[in-house]
């Protein structure tokens, strides 16, 4: 009777573990409000959460996220630390020779950011600044392509919180950053009060790509698949729209 119980439990066990599917190991960095950051008794929450989560509902697995930093998160999926990386990584041109993509789940445009005041005209208005970006990010290859050939000094920082602290404590007199983040993170702040935005919306493709993209190691083929039927799904259903709507006043889709 025993053997019988135990070989009813373990089939429960087993068809429990098939219905919600195995473990989906999603790299994060917690440091990008309101796309990914964390609330104050340390869970990590944000648009990029709810639409992982919200994703694998769709492909039934489970969202287990892992915190990386920034600049390590290709590597790290490289060495097969998680399954996929969905931390608003820009589909640019040298990260797919090295790791692929699904189609893109959303797309912002980046801002330059200074202090109220500095008249900006162009790159070579910035001459002499000092101007932080995230490292490993699209807004540093933007900031070395176009502004650092203009004489504007380029410090990369590990985290984008980082920025916001040295901006505070004079030691930077801005950021490239994504549009939409650092009005969140930073501008929205009492921190911020004293900068604002300059110059165009950036969507260079060169140095952006063309929106965000979840990360995936070369040959993750089926998995690809799922996670783009699961974008199209929650496009359609509402799901996403009901995610912006929490964080956005607008479709951070995009063009």
């Amino acid at each position: 009777m025993k053997k019988l119980l135990l070989a009813i439990a373990l089939g429960s066990v087993c068809a429990i573990s098939f219905a919600q599917g195995k473990d989906l190991k999603v790299a994060i960095d917690p440091t990008y409000e309101p796309f990914t950051f964390k609330t104050a008794d340390g869970k990590p929450t944000g648009f990029d959460v709810d639409i992982a989560s919200a994703l694998c509902e769709q492909i039934k697995r489970k969202c287990v996220f892992v915190e990386q930093v920034w600049d390590s998160m290709i590597p790290g999926l490289q060495a097969k630390k998680y399954d996929v990386i969905i931390s608003s990584m820009s589909v640019t041109d040298d990260r797919l020779k090295v790791i692929d993509f699904t189609d893109k789940y959303y797309n912002t445009p980046s801002r330059v950011v200074v202090k109220k005041g500095v008249k900006f005209d162009g790159p070579a208005s910035l001459k002499g600044k000092k101007i932080g970006v995230l490292k490993g990010s699209t807004q540093e290859k933007y900031a070395i392509g176009e502004l650092k050939t203009a004489g504007v000094e380029i410090v990369s920082y590990e985290a984008q919180d980082q920025v916001y602290l040295d901006i505070k404590a004079g030691r930077l007199d801005g950021t490239v950053a994504d549009f939409v983040e650092v009005t969140g993170g930073f501008l929205s702040k009492p921190e911020g009060k004293d900068y604002n935005l300059v110059g165009p919306e950036l969507y260079i493709q060169k140095y952006f790509g063309i929106g965000a993209g979840i990360g995936l190691r070369k040959g993750q083929d089926d998995l690809k698949k799922e996670l783009n039927t699961a974008i199209k799904t929650i496009r359609t259903n509402g799901t996403y729209k009901t995610i912006n709507d929490k964080y956005f006043k607008f479709d951070v889709y995009g063009k």
